[in-house]
């Protein structure tokens, strides 16, 4: 049966913070009462990842690994995953544990109630250091002033969208950032609601602090030239 909702989870190298992520997600769209696929994208992990995934399927056959024979980066296995999707609805997050599946409830609502294509969290509470969130909050300064997308916190990862919103998006640095403002760009409606934001319990941060700020900027530049390029006559 085609599935309603997919949820969409990269993952690299995050043994440890599967199952018990699997076990909240399972929970909350089980009760949302539709069906649903959850599409595990094993980003060429070299740890324990594989296992653990392959032992989510066994136990919720719900699930499905989507593995790429090489670590991509984030933002293009989020895409290889949404790309495979088949729901009416794409559902996002991290895979480290940190977002909240309970919280799909609040995004999914304004989409299905047609009033927004994309729904965001917003992590107003950051479990991270006080210098991540510095620099996390100047970068969304300069991208929101660039793009208009009215997004506070693109970093999270923890979304909902319609699945017509994935055709807006192309392979780039840092895809996962600029979703909100990719979607804006096509002319889709993007809103926000706060969300929860936990400390990771197991593994390692993917993004040390030398690759907050330098590589983000350029992505961000080179988004607003080709984007002004596409609006160029």
């Amino acid at each position: 049966m085609t599935p309603f909702y997919s949820l969409v989870v990269p993952l690299f190298n995050e043994a440890g913070n599967i199952a018990p992520l699997m076990t909240d997600a399972v929970a909350v769209l089980a009760a949302r009462g539709r069906e649903f696929e959850i599409i595990l994208v094993n980003d060429g992990s070299t740890d324990g990842t594989a296992a653990e995934i392959a032992a989510a399927i066994r136990r919720w056959p719900q699930c499905a690994e989507l593995r790429l024979p090489r670590r991509t980066g984030q933002g293009a296995a989020l895409l290889a995953g949404l790309r495979a999707a088949r729901g009416e609805l794409l559902l996002t997050m991290d895979g480290d544990g940190q977002n909240d599946p309970r919280d799909f409830p609040v995004l999914l609502e304004p989409v299905e109630a047609g009033r927004l294509d994309v729904a965001c969290g917003w992590r107003i509470d950051r479990h991270d250091s006080w210098l991540r969130r510095v620099l996390s909050r100047f970068a969304n300064a300069i991208r929101r002033r660039l793009f208009a997308d009215g997004v506070h916190d693109a970093g999270c990862q923890l979304r909902v969208m319609r699945r017509e919103v994935r055709e807006s998006l192309w392979p780039m640095d840092m895809m996962q950032s600029f979703l909100p403002a990719l979607a804006v760009a096509a002319h889709f409606r993007v809103g926000e609601h706060p969300v929860a934001h936990h400390a990771r319990r197991h593994g390692q941060t993917k993004y040390p602090l030398a690759q907050l700020l330098w590589p983000p900027l350029v992505a961000t530049l080179r988004l607003r030239l080709r984007l002004g390029r596409r609006k160029s006559p």
